[in-house]
């Protein structure tokens, strides 16, 4: 099983939101249904950014050192491909395929 680290994107509240998750589609539908509090402040949320783990105890690592980075900064260093794994980075509208892609 695949796991992600994704980085979501309000531009209502011009907010980035971090998480991790085996299943990014749904994912994004939960936070765009209004699922927890924060999410449902922000819709409509855009996937900006993913990573691909082969385990869920290195997306949450991951995701914790984003995290604990607290640094809107160092979240857009890395959407825009500079920050580690350039091939994570989305472009546009083209996520609805990236997603598609990763995890068939």
């Amino acid at each position: 099983m695949n796991w992600f680290v994704y980085i979501l994107y309000s531009k209502i509240i011009d907010k980035y939101y971090v998480g991790y998750t085996s299943d990014l589609t749904s994912r994004l539908e939960r936070h765009n249904s209004g699922w927890g509090k924060y999410s449902s402040r922000g819709i409509p949320w855009k996937i900006v950014y993913y990573e691909k783990y082969n385990s869920k105890s290195e997306a949450i690592k991951r995701e914790n050192k984003i995290k604990k980075k607290k640094s809107r900064k160092f979240i857009e260093y890395l959407i825009n491909g500079a920050g580690g794994r350039p091939d994570a980075a989305i472009q546009g509208e083209n996520i609805s395929a990236s997603i598609e892609a990763v995890i068939s």
